[in-house]
């Protein structure tokens, strides 16, 4: 794959009239909001119609709409895309329905380090990135026959927890895998979950500071997902699967969620952690992250998976957090996406935050 020119590419651009662009989808709301913020002008790719509930929300809608017939013909309009002087913003529904290797070879100035792409969406080297910055990982059963404990199976990609599914035993596995898709298979972990919605900025030392540039808690939040968080309504998991009804993982919602302030060191060494070893790796993550974890009984952290762009866990906290209300009154991610975006093409710094 040809490497992207970003200097090149702004080159023709007129810095006094960017325009923030996402797909209009996941985040999008809090995205183009956030950038009215803060004086940008909005521009929403939207795939088969321009989708009508954004009527509903003017301070959220973009100020004009894209319309493609498919993801994959994004591709083609780069050209027009350009003249429009887009900073493209990913999020999950952006990357998952574009697709990770055409996202890579998406030609417009795009916010963050697409290399992050091949660490996060294979759950090999997403193992080698976090458990090499010395975070604690559930244990992975390497083979199916190995199982003796209860597992969660989970399919790459980030599908919003589709598909995946609970395994006590080899033969549950058997009836349960979809063998066309690659897998991993992780012990379940007990505990309450936390995902940690964090802001590295490689150009800004305002905050908690790192060998280069700063990190921020933006916010936290735990996810709805069905069935598994109402099986306990109707019984057991046991008595359910023996009736055939067994629990999935699709995320359908986001619960706002504070924990207690005495983990809030080891969040922010966690997240600290993970950047200067993605710097290592591949010249380092930008922007909005959020690491996936479990809380033990014992108060240990298990991380389980990394998402490295905005996460929908932050759109309840469109006018802000209790986190980042002590940052910013009324700062969501999106808004301190769009801020960064802003210092960048002040400072002339913005082949530093886009690739």
């Amino acid at each position: 794959m040809t490497k992207i020119n970003i200097t090149d590419m702004l080159t023709s651009y007129n810095k006094k009239n960017l325009t923030i662009c996402t797909v209009c989808s996941h985040s999008s709301l809090q995205i183009f909001n956030g950038a009215r913020k803060e004086g940008f002008k909005t521009l929403g790719i939207s795939v088969g119609e321009k989708k009508k509930y954004y009527d509903a929300f003017p301070l959220g809608r973009p100020d004009e709409f894209f319309i493609v017939d498919n993801y994959k013909d994004i591709l083609k309009c780069t050209d027009e895309l350009r003249e429009k002087n887009v900073i493209v913003i990913p999020h999950g529904s952006f990357v998952e329905y574009l697709g990770a290797d055409r996202f890579l070879t998406l030609d417009l100035p795009t916010f963050g380090n697409r290399d992050v792409l091949k660490w996060e969406s294979d759950r090999f080297m997403e193992r080698i990135w976090l458990e090499g910055a010395g975070l604690t990982m559930p244990q992975e059963i390497k083979k199916p026959e190995d199982i003796d404990r209860p597992v969660i199976v989970k399919y790459y990609g980030a599908k919003g927890g589709k598909g995946f599914f609970i395994a006590k035993t080899y033969d549950e596995f058997k009836k349960r895998i979809q063998k066309d898709k690659k897998y991993v298979i992780q012990e379940f972990v007990m505990g309450t979950r936390y995902y940690l919605h964090y802001f590295y900025s490689p150009i800004q030392n305002n905050a908690y500071k790192l060998s280069k540039g700063s990190l921020q808690l933006i916010s936290m939040d735990r996810r709805d997902e069905t069935t598994i968080d109402e099986v306990q309504r109707l019984g057991s998991i046991a008595e359910l699967e023996e009736l055939g009804i067994h629990p999935t993982f699709v995320v359908t919602g986001n619960i706002p969620i504070v924990m207690r302030e005495s983990l809030l060191p080891k969040v922010f060494e966690m997240g600290a952690a993970v950047i200067e070893k993605s710097i290592n790796l591949f010249n380092g993550i930008i922007g909005s992250f959020c690491l996936e974890t479990v809380v033990t009984e014992d108060l240990e952290f298990k991380v389980f998976e990394i998402s490295a762009r905005i996460v929908a866990g932050t759109n309840p906290y469109i006018a802000g957090s209790p986190y980042s209300e002590l940052i910013q009154p009324n700062l969501s991610t999106g808004r301190r996406i769009a801020q960064e975006i802003k210092y960048a093409n002040k400072k002339n710094m913005l082949n530093k935050i886009l690739t």
